[in-house]
């Protein structure tokens, strides 16, 4: 069940990024110039923001939210994978590969959508936000798994211990 759902989240995280691909130039540059609006807003009421450039902001605002989206894609298919009993270096490979294929093919899909069209270093920056993902999700697997393997060793070895009387 828990492989099922695992898989469930990457397929809905894909329509999600489906989605985001289908909208018209005019309706994606409206969503993101409102989020940096937003941004900005915030930004001001920490300290005074001079001569802000808010084509700039929204620019990064956009590649980010490239990164952001497959850094989670890259995190949920490498769980699927590795629910379904692979190695934890092959997991992370497939992972991979399956984030640069839907980021090409999602490039590729923008090419026939309303004032959109596939870039090259978008397909770069969704790669490295897949990767970067990844590892953070591998890294933190590893941590935890050396905190278990150190949390049982304690319990063995207490078990165990002789008492000196």
């Amino acid at each position: 069940m828990r492989k099922l759902i695992a898989w469930l989240i990457v397929v809905l995280w894909m329509v999600l990024i489906f989605y985001f691909s289908q909208q018209p130039a005019y309706e994606s540059g409206g969503l993101s110039k409102t989020i940096t609006k937003q941004m900005i807003d915030i930004a001001e009421k920490v300290t005074p923001l001079e001569n802000v450039n808010e084509g700039q902001v929204d620019h990064i605002v956009r590649k980010n939210a490239h990164f952001i989206i497959y850094f989670f894609l890259g995190i949920f298919a490498l769980l699927a994978l590795k629910l379904t009993s692979l190695k934890r270096s092959t997991s992370a490979v497939i992972a991979l590969a399956v984030c640069m294929i839907y980021a090409v093919t999602d490039e590729y899909h923008q090419l026939f959508v309303d004032g959109r069209g596939a870039q090259l270093k978008d397909i770069f920056i969704d790669w490295a936000g897949a990767a970067t993902g990844i590892t953070v999700a591998t890294l933190l697997g590893l941590i935890g798994k050396t905190g278990k393997a150190r949390s049982k060793n304690r319990k063995t070895n207490s078990r165990y211990k002789v008492s000196e009387r």
